[in-house]
């Protein structure tokens, strides 16, 4: 299974930004899709899962209200529409694909390599 983040970059604190990952090598449809993010020196932290069929969704208090995750099963491809960026949203953010809806990293048993999202104030 691979996982290939995209759509990462540099923008302005207010600006918006949508981030895909598309999923190949085993059945996508069934999956929990979940992002994560990671900054200089601290923990990969949880910020929005959607379970296979789209109806279970869930979102880090920090993001709530800001980004929306989706998915697409006939392309293989999750989404996170990022809104009203911040710069402390300047991160790594990943994509994992899993079976539970779980917000720790464990939950999950694929990673994709990351895409760098960076916000100047």
């Amino acid at each position: 299974v691979q996982l290939q983040a995209s759509g990462g970059g540099l923008v302005q604190a207010g600006d918006s930004l949508r981030l895909s990952c598309t999923v190949s090598g085993r059945t996508f449809s069934s999956a929990v899709m979940g992002w994560f993010r990671q900054a200089p020196g601290k923990e990969r932290d949880f910020v929005a899962h959607i379970s296979w069929s789209g109806s279970i969704l869930s979102y880090a208090d920090s993001v709530k209200g800001r980004f929306t995750i989706s998915r697409d099963n006939a392309k293989n491809t999750v989404y996170l529409q990022m809104n009203s960026l911040k710069p402390e949203d300047t991160a790594v953010y990943y994509c994992a694909a899993g079976w539970d809806t779980g917000r720790e990293p464990s939950a999950y048993d694929y990673w994709g390599q990351g895409a760098l999202v960076t916000v100047s104030s």
